[in-house]
């Protein structure tokens, strides 16, 4: 009875790993056949195609065509450069709003445009820094503006004349 007794518990040691190796087992079973399931389509259907782009190594290479090499090189010949006047700067014509500053004044500038899309007269004003060396200009004055170099950081502009004094 002893020996009746170790069997059925060395049976059940190997139920369990049965039932561990039967799940185990199990699940690579399904894998090759959904392994197999998915090749057949694969076959049946057109070949895969490359992805977007191939590696270059791979890309189709063109044939360059061979230029003829003359037999002696030309000289380069050079022209000579044309003389150029300097560009002609842009004018403004504004009303002085400040000359607060020492040797600058602020003028203010009306643009009248046509919108493009809707043909409306468009009226626009900017302020620029202009610089007045004689702080001759004051405030209600209409003045002429000339486009120069940066004077500062805000002043590129400088007094050309004043057009009229203000009363």
């Amino acid at each position: 009875m002893a020996e009746d007794e170790k069997t059925p518990e060395t049976e059940e040691t190997p139920d369990v790993s049965e039932e561990v190796e039967e799940t185990t087992s199990e699940a690579p079973a399904e894998a090759p056949a959904v392994a197999e399931a998915e090749a057949q389509p694969a076959a049946t259907a057109e070949p895969k195609r490359p992805s977007k782009r191939l590696p270059r190594s791979l890309r189709h290479k063109h044939a360059k065509k061979v230029r003829d090499q003359p037999a002696k090189r030309r000289s380069i010949k050079r022209t000579p450069k044309p003389e150029t006047s300097p560009a002609s700067r842009q004018e403004r014509r504004g009303i002085v709003v400040s000359d607060k500053g020492e040797k600058t004044i602020v003028v203010k500038v009306d643009v009248t445009k046509l919108h493009p899309k809707y043909k409306k007269v468009v009226r626009r004003t900017r302020k620029f820094h202009a610089h007045d060396e004689q702080n001759a200009a004051g405030i209600g004055d209409v003045v002429r503006i000339v486009e120069s170099r940066p004077l500062s950081k805000t002043k590129n502009w400088r007094l050309a004349e004043i057009v009229e004094k203000a009363r």
